[in-house]
């Protein structure tokens, strides 16, 4: 861990990242004007159309009935998103993306946006040790990093009177995603302080569940890429099939528990100093407002210390190949009742032994976030925690799994009578630059990654050895460095027992010496008074 604060400093001279509600689009003027058409500084125009990258257009959305769940319209600021903000956006073209088509869509590089390639998610304990300090400096330096192009909403359009009085905060690249993965799973606020509506989430319970969070890691991992000029680097997988417990909870990964207090992470860790927002769910339904991004406390994490009565523990391989050898995507009310559902059982609402809708208990990915009773128990708060992306990472890991062995097609994914923001053609909430569920219900090579344990044995042979061979890279120095200490030492004790054995062999040979001349003597002097020979009784 001696080189993190290095890397840290290192990463920091790097340009800032440029990024949920773009700085540009939050102004009394263009909220009264609902058009979010920001110009893209590569050529001075909106959306780059000079250059052929975009234009600025309406924003037309699906009219198909959603479901029963959500008896409202009119009521909540995601509800056709992104209409109650803005009618017109940037419609980009080609390989290109993001707010004002500045930027590559996913799996594409270069600077106009003409290299594609192929990203690979590996295993985090794949990772050298090199590699794991890199992605820990990483996620403290978006932590620490304020936002340059996006902002929260710290109040609903209505409390912003239609536009006129702006209502937004500065935010760090790592809590956008946090007050993102809030903002799309909040309660929906009716009006007045304990007046709300839980029976709604616009990316959980539903079948946007995972286009959803596939959007969301694919935007984190872009931004880190921005962040850092770092444009290789990937989110990685925690594996937690048949673990015992928090494997990740070390201080060389994402913090273990602190001895002192054992809610708390490990002052070895640097995410002891973190802070979280959005975490106090109960507390904004009280009041009827929402998370203002402000500090609420302290990272929290107690894992296998959870409610047994919510959840047994963490999920084992039989569960996921059951879960894999449900056909169907999604079934009956597509909501948490749903049977035999692959989507429902994934994420935790049915049972991964029977497919049984509304289960007693949660498990699969539900479990994982109950298992680790602290921030991560919390949906609204859960990304808070770094647990959140390398989980994440490993469950669209699954869904990819389920993508190849059942290959669905289009007509698969739910058109209609979905939960409200779950049906094929709703824009996920709350993006800016728009993204449709649809869009995301195929396989990740089609947005430039895979996972290194999906790919093919010669494939991850050849990961296997690049790992190994990065470690023994960074080890080598080391390893070069003991060898010739090692040597040097080794030579000096031959020295040095040369030496003593030198000194122990003349002295032998004086004493040996100083032994015979008595005897010589006697000999030579034979018969004289002195000698045994001579003397008589």
């Amino acid at each position: 861990m001696r080189l993190l604060p290095l890397i840290t400093l290192v990463v920091q001279l790097l340009k800032p990242t440029y990024q949920q509600f773009p700085r540009q689009c939050v102004t009394r003027e263009v909220l009264a004007s609902k058009e979010c058409c920001p110009i893209w500084e590569g050529d001075g125009s909106a959306c780059g159309a000079r250059s052929g990258r975009g234009a600025c257009q309406d924003v037309v959305v699906s009219e198909e009935p959603n479901g029963p769940q959500f008896p409202f319209e009119g009521i909540d600021d995601r509800e056709r998103w992104p209409l109650v903000f803005y009618n017109r956006t940037c419609r980009c073209l080609q390989n290109y993306m993001g707010y004002n088509c500045g930027e590559c869509s996913f799996g594409y590089f270069g600077p106009n946006c003409g290299e594609r390639r192929e990203s690979i998610r590996r295993s985090v304990f794949q990772l050298s040790t090199k590699e794991k300090q890199k992605f820990i400096a990483y996620l403290n330096l978006a932590k620490n990093t304020v936002s340059q192009d996006y902002v929260i909403a710290t109040g609903t359009y209505s409390e912003m009177n239609n536009g006129t009085s702006p209502l937004f905060r500065n935010v760090s690249v790592y809590d956008l995603f946090v007050w993102m993965h809030y903002y799309v799973s909040r309660h929906a606020l009716l009006g007045g302080t304990s007046n709300i509506w839980t029976g709604v989430d616009f990316g959980h319970w539903a079948p946007a569940f995972l286009p959803w969070h596939r959007v969301f890691l694919l935007r984190w991992e872009h931004e880190i890429r921005k962040l850092t000029g770092d444009f290789s680097f990937t989110i990685p997988y925690w594996d937690w099939r048949d673990a015992q417990g928090c494997e990740v909870c070390t201080d060389d990964l994402v913090g273990s528990q602190s001895r002192l207090e054992p809610n708390l992470i490990s002052p070895s860790s640097v995410f002891s100093s973190w802070k979280v927002i959005c975490s106090r769910a109960p507390e904004y339904s009280l009041r009827g407002v929402l998370c203002d991004g402000r500090e609420e406390g302290p990272l929290m994490r107690n894992p296998g210390n959870h409610d047994r009565n919510l959840a047994d523990g963490l999920p084992t391989s039989a569960e996921v190949d059951f879960t894999l050898s449900l056909s169907k995507y999604d079934t009956g009310p597509m909501d948490r009742t749903a049977n035999m559902s692959f989507r429902n059982t994934l994420e935790g609402f049915g049972n991964p032994r029977t497919g049984l809708g509304n289960s007693p208990k949660l498990a699969m990915h539900a479990a994982l976030h109950v298992f680790m009773n602290g921030s991560m128990s919390s949906v609204q708060g859960s990304a808070n925690d770094p647990i959140f992306l390398l989980h994440h990472a490993f469950v669209d890991s699954i869904y990819e799994q389920w993508l190849r062995r059942h290959q669905p097609e289009r007509s698969h994914y739910p058109q209609a009578n979905a939960p409200i923001g779950h049906n094929s053609e709703y824009y996920m909430a709350p993006f800016l630059p728009l993204y449709r569920n649809i869009d995301y219900f195929l396989s990740s090579k089609e947005t430039g990654y895979e996972y290194s344990y999906l790919r093919d044995p010669g494939q991850r042979f050849v990961d296997d050895v690049a790992s190994y061979l990065e470690e023994a890279r960074v080890l080598w120095p080391w390893l070069l460095g003991a060898a010739v200490l090692g040597a040097l030492c080794s030579a000096a004790m031959v020295v040095c027992l040369a030496k003593v054995s030198r000194s122990m062999w003349r002295r032998r040979s004086r004493r040996q010496g100083s032994e015979k001349q008595p005897l010589i003597i006697s000999t030579d002097t034979e018969g004289s008074s002195s000698s045994y020979r001579t003397m008589r009784p």
